[in-house]
């Protein structure tokens, strides 16, 4: 047993934030000097060669403690450098919270919101903090050896990147200087801070460069990657600064998901951005050209989306009405309900509601939040918006200016004003909008300037090639007659989803899913009436099947948007454009579109990174909420990953397990959770689903006597084999796959559990008595085959043939008696099909009245017909007379 450390009791400790970097060592080794008898609590570093050169070389400089080790009742004063920011400093928690503690702070970064307010703060805006240690201990001409010297030097040149970011000022090349002078060795700097990148580092530099995207933001680019690695990427600032040179970008944001985490790392030259602050709001830190953070259960297209959103809230410029207004506008008609007014705009989170004719849809004011609140405060929900609304016949057209906004909202203090187009309202325009912008900007802005803002832009590539070569001809021209009719209604069409998936897995391509930006119904009717085809509509979702004249389908829908009015409810449906479309999907790898009009035919459009998931072979989610909104996500999760064999995501993962704990799935109605369950054991092998589902207690929220054993497993892999066999010889004969996996299931258990489980999942009459009662009928002719085998022909055909398919095939794959296998296989294969080739017609020829007895006559002739003895139609008349005569019946 290791000896016990000795507990320490210092009255100053320092410290920095986790993940030091050089500057944050040299800094607190020039604390040390400045506070003589104090302790450094290593924060610790992910940066290897920061680590062996710290550990191995230079360990010795260092006052250093483990937090262990320390007892801090008698610490009086923290000193902190490099940092100010509560959430990025470890090991003392404890000490943050003693009442009458001095803490002084030593920093180069600008304020942000969680700051620690320090007794005494020493902030400049030079490159490096270590500069602003170097000045006071020159200041109070305290010593400094050599290798504290280039452990110093180290700080200074990394974080000013050789002298070369915007940041450097001249006192760091000063104290950079004075630490030459006092002996720092430059061999040693040189190899530490110019890093040579090993194999599978240029792997991610590579990989990173690939996912590349340019956005542009009122002219000013934005260059951004986002990937998923499997493992820790050492030194990804070190490969994130290697892009910016080689590529000479100003703007650059590596977004990595390693594990729960979205590690970002910022790089940037232009004065309109500061990544700094864009990074502080997502719990990180830095300068204006120099930031990182760490985002923990975020999904990458979450943060990606939430990235941008702060991108274009800091630089953006002035806009017209079309980029500044909110699209579509929240409406409400006049003889609706202050009561449904209330509700949505608690639905949209909206303060606000246009107000519309209830005939004429024409725009006649507003409503607020505060005044319908009143009005339901005083009992008057019930009354319509007509006799509340604020009468108001200000709007703006899209091709306004600024100036003209401003006069409307502020000048005519108007709290919204609608965006109109050809009579048609296509967006709203808040006080809140305009107040934000123009405080943001002080108003110092050129009115004529009409530059793009763009949201997240998707990584687009042409597939043209890989439509030509994977899809047979017909399909291929199916989507090029799709995208000439959105053409000539003047509409953007893009094949979606699974179609694109598969195509992209090089599956093949079952379903053609098409969406439409616009009346996805009426370019539906259009086509088919072009392509005489058959039309069903379902108006309520905006939603059509083309049916052509062999039956191949065809399904159109609006762009649509999605939200939930309670957990595990259906959703409610509105239109809205691809992107809201593809945003409201499950996983990344069913985000794909392809626009299919003709000037853009073959652009893969991926908004959310689904073309990198599908190459990583993973399943993510794309929102935190989705498995709550709807838990049916958590099955299609495990389908997906056992289809195609991807994993599932840490996050996602995480986000399953969330779910389930606060009872997401228990709100599921039976009939969505057996549809579900009916795709996993649909799959050709559905086991490994299967045994997600126990990894994640699933199998109990549906019944808590569920459980997967071995038997469970054994019986699965033989079934599978069954399978295996009759679809290769019988591939005609249909049958449902999935009811056999879910006998397979429910064997073992009793009539009791089985009944409380098909309770549950709401089975249909006919599927009720499959699996249960003739699941027990299978299960206990089975034991009878085996108890009396052999048997004879005629035993073993009467005993199968009342079992459909399915049953047969559950029988063959329970059983594990060889020969009784063979002969079940033997029935199948040569017997069920036996029967009579005369019927009563030829009974009745012969003379024998009508009766019971025909079927006895039969039946019999079935008997000799399996031992071979009757195969004309003359041979079984002639066994009916026989059979007569014996019996007396003639």
């Amino acid at each position: 047993m290791p000896p016990k450390k000795q507990e320490i009791s210092p009255k100053t400790v320092i410290t920095s934030h986790v993940n030091s970097d050089f500057d944050a060592i040299g800094a607190m080794l020039a604390a040390q000097k400045l506070y003589p008898e104090s302790v450094i609590i290593f924060p610790g570093s992910q940066e290897k060669n920061l680590r062996d050169f710290f550990v191995h070389s230079m360990g010795y400089l260092f006052n250093m403690a483990d937090p262990a080790t320390i007892d801090l009742s008698n610490t009086q004063r923290l000193v902190i450098v490099d940092t100010r920011q509560k959430s990025r400093l470890s090991g003392v928690e404890q000490l943050l919270e003693k009442p009458n503690l001095i803490i002084d702070i030593y920093d180069h970064h600008p304020s942000f919101p969680d700051e620690i307010k320090g007794t005494y703060d020493l902030s400049k805006p030079y490159g490096a903090t270590t500069t602003i240690m170097c000045e006071l201990l020159r200041e109070k001409k305290i010593s400094i050896s050599s290798d504290e010297a280039t452990v110093m030097a180290l700080g200074i040149y990394e974080d000013t990147g050789n002298f070369t970011y915007a940041s450097t000022t001249r006192a760091d090349f000063e104290q950079a200087g004075f630490l030459i002078s006092c002996g720092a060795c430059l061999s040693t700097i040189s190899s530490l801070v110019v890093k040579e990148m090993k194999t599978e580092q240029v792997t991610w530099l590579n990989e990173l460069i690939n996912e590349m995207t340019t956005i542009a933001v009122n002219g000013i680019q934005i260059h951004l990657s986002a990937i998923a690695a499997s493992h820790y990427i050492p030194d990804l600032a070190s490969i994130v600064q290697k892009i910016v040179r080689m590529e000479n970008i100003d703007c650059f944001f590596a977004l990595v998901l390693m594990g729960s985490k979205v590690h970002i790392i910022a790089r940037n030259r232009l004065h309109e951005l500061d990544v700094g602050k864009i990074l502080g709001s997502l719990g990180g830190g830095g300068h204006f050209y120099a930031a990182s953070a760490k985002v923990e259960n975020q999904t990458l297209p979450q943060v990606e989306m939430r990235l941008m959103e702060l991108i274009e809230q800091q630089i953006r410029r002035v806009r017209v009405a079309k980029k500044l207004m909110s699209s579509p506008a929240i409406t409400i008609t006049a003889d609706q309900s202050c009561l449904e007014a209330t509700q949505r705009m608690i639905r949209y989170n909206v303060n606000t509601l246009l107000v519309l004719d209830s005939q004429t849809t024409e725009y006649l004011g507003y409503i607020t939040r505060h005044v319908a609140e009143k009005i339901i405060h005083h009992k008057l929900e019930d009354q319509p918006v007509v006799d509340y609304f604020e009468p108001d016949g200000q709007s703006v057209g899209l091709s306004c200016d600024l100036a003209e906004i401003e006069q409307k909202i502020i000048d005519l203090k108007q709290r919204v004003v609608p965006v109109i187009e050809n009579r048609v309202i296509v967006g709203v325009i808040t006080r809140t909008d305009l107040l934000n912008f123009l405080v943001e900007h002080n108003r110092e802005v050129v009115l004529s300037e009409k530059r793009d803002i763009a949201a997240l832009k998707p990584r687009t590539r042409y597939v043209g090639n890989r439509l030509k070569n994977h899809l047979n001809q017909r399909v291929r021209t199916l989507l090029s007659d799709i995208g000439n009719a959105g053409d000539t209604l003047g509409v953007e069409v893009f094949v979606v989803g699974g179609f694109v998936r598969d195509l992209m897995l090089e599956r093949p391509i079952e379903d053609v899913d098409v969406v439409v930006e616009g009346d996805g119904i009426t370019f539906a009717r259009y086509f088919a009436s072009m392509h005489h085809c058959r039309l069903h509509q379902h108006l309520k979702f905006n939603t059509a099947v083309i049916i052509f004249e062999d039956g191949f389908k065809v399904d159109v829908a609006s762009a649509r948007l999605e939200y939930y009015a309670t957990p595990a409810a259906l959703p409610v449906v509105e239109n809205s454009s691809i992107k809201m479309d593809l945003a409201r999907r499950d996983f990344t790898i069913n985000t794909l579109a392809i626009s299919l009009n003709t000037e853009t035919f073959g652009t893969l459009i991926d908004y959310f990174g689904g073309g990198r998931d599908i190459k990583d072979k993973i399943i993510r989610i794309i929102h935190n909420l989705s498995f709550i909104e709807d838990p049916t996500r958590i099955f299609r999760a495990i389908k997906f990953s056992n289809r195609f064999g991807f994993r599932i995501g840490k996050v996602t993962s995480n986000l399953i397990g969330n779910a389930l704990s606060v009872g997401a799935v228990k709100h599921l109605s039976g009939l969505r959770v057996l549809s579900e369950l009916k795709q996993i054991f649909g799959e050709n092998n559905p086991l490994p689903a299967l045994e997600t589902m126990a990894d994640y207690g699933l199998d109990k929220v549906i019944h808590h006597e569920l459980k997967l054993t071995d038997a469970t497993c054994a019986l699965f892999e033989s079934v599978g084999k069954t399978l295996a066999w009759h679809d290769l010889l019988y591939s005609d004969d249909v049958y449902p796959r999935w009811a056999v996996y879910f006998m397979a299931w429910l064997h073992g258990y009793t009539l009791k559990v089985s009944t409380q489980i098909a309770d549950r999942l709401m089975f249909p009459l006919k599927e009720r008595e499959l699996l249960l009662e003739q699941r027990i009928k299978a299960e206990q002719s089975i034991r009878l085959i085996e108890k009396s085998y052999p048997v004879s022909n005629q035993q073993m055909y009467w005993w199968l043939i009342p079992f459909k398919t399915e049953c047969l095939l559950f029988m063959l794959a329970l059983t594990k008696n060889e020969s009784v296998r063979k002969a079940i296989s033997h029935f199948y294969t040569h017997q069920r099909k036996t029967h009579p080739l005369i019927g009563g017609k030829e009974i009745k020829s012969v003379g024998i009245k009508p009766g019971p007895v025909y079927s006895t006559i039969l039946n019999k002739i079935i008997d000799e017909k399996l031992d071979g003895k009757l195969n004309t139609m003359e041979q079984e008349i002639e066994f009916a007379r026989h059979y007569a005569i014996e019996n007396n019946l003639i």
